[in-house]
């Protein structure tokens, strides 16, 4: 019955999607085949052998959300036009492929029109002067957990099409997510591949110490917001390759426990010795031919941090998770979605 009502999901979308914007590439409908066949979404997770673990992530539980929560006084009205996976009105795509066609949410599918519905955007500006911040701010709109998410974006920047689609994703099970501008309007723009030597240039403008108070200004506006305010109990943050590597210094320095989950994709310039001062746990997800980030440098975190887990996809490079660039991609960027999920769930919710 379940598959039979995903071919019937699978036709449905091809048709709707040939009416709205001619035909589907071959890569989406052998993706779509593959959703619709039930393959490719089992967590590849790999417990360190000498980590604590707490409750691990197989089969991607669903977030179900207890209730709609009303936000605390202050918190920004949402914008008119929501960010959108679908591509409209907000998104533009500039790498990777889409993540997926449709969103899931709490364990559904629903057409791009709907989803477009349950997520709302503000935009944010956090601090004042020369020490603020710009961010925006995805809430979910139906079924809202009340819990936030600081998300940390690649070097790409925060409006960068694929990190938006990520984080609208996440704000799509029930989350409030945070997604600051660590480069203050300065990303890099270069696309793959780089040149070395003036990504150096770029990456020395970068100051860690800047971009350390500013990771540190936006998750003391999470706490206000939600935890200090009795909206939440508990955040999580979630970073990718140089926000992998910033959350794992952020983790570090987080002597007040404020975040109690972490999720780090294929985190770039990692230092493994931080792992002894982390207490929140966090799920690693990487690609064994990942250059950027070393198995062997996660395992040594995950040796020194509390209940750290990993989940390794063999064959995958640096990105696969958020720009998937092939069908093989798509179904590991959909299994690693799906570990994360229920990550977050199990130590954020549960």
């Amino acid at each position: 019955m379940e598959r039979m009502r995903a071919s019937r999901e699978l036709r449905e979308t091809t048709t709707r999607r040939e009416s709205s914007r001619g035909k589907i590439s071959e890569r989406e409908a052998a993706s779509l085949r593959r959703r619709a066949s039930g393959g490719g979404l089992y967590p590849k997770l790999q417990q360190f052998p000498d980590g604590a673990g707490g409750r691990g992530c197989r089969g991607g539980a669903p977030v179900v959300a207890p209730s709609t929560v009303v936000a605390s006084a202050g918190t920004p009205v949402p914008t008119q036009k929501p960010f959108c996976a679908a591509g409209h009105p907000l998104t533009r795509r500039r790498q990777g492929r889409p993540l997926c066609s449709q969103a899931e949410v709490a364990g559904t599918t629903v057409d791009d029109d709907e989803a477009c519905e349950l997520v709302s955007g503000s935009d944010l500006v956090i601090g004042e002067g020369d020490d603020s911040v710009s961010a925006y701010l995805l809430k979910a709109v139906k079924n809202n957990n009340g819990t936030g998410i600081l998300l940390l974006s690649d070097v790409f920047g925060f409006e960068d099409s694929a990190t938006r689609d990520f984080a609208y994703r996440v704000a799509c099970n029930g989350y409030n997510v945070l997604v600051p501008d660590l480069f203050r309007g300065n990303p890099w723009k270069q696309s793959p591949p780089f040149d070395d030597d003036l990504f150096a240039r770029w990456l020395a403008g970068q100051a860690p110490a800047r971009v350390s108070s500013d990771i540190d200004a936006c998750t003391r506006w999470l706490v206000d917001e939600f935890k200090a305010a009795g909206v939440s109990r508990k955040l999580g943050v979630v970073g990718f390759c140089y926000g992998g590597g910033r959350l794992v210094e952020a983790l570090a320095r987080d002597a007040e426990g404020c975040f109690s989950a972490g999720v780090c994709f294929y985190g770039s310039r990692m230092d493994a010795s931080l792992g002894d001062r982390i207490a929140a746990p966090v799920l690693f997800v990487c690609g064994d031919g990942d250059p950027l980030c070393p198995v062997e440098t996660v395992r040594e975190l995950g040796r020194r941090a509390r209940g750290a887990r990993a989940a390794v996809y063999a064959g995958r490079g640096h990105g696969f998770a958020h720009r998937p660039q092939s069908v093989e991609d798509d179904a590991d960027a959909e299994d690693a979605f799906n570990a994360m999920r229920g990550w977050l769930h199990d130590h954020l919710l549960a």
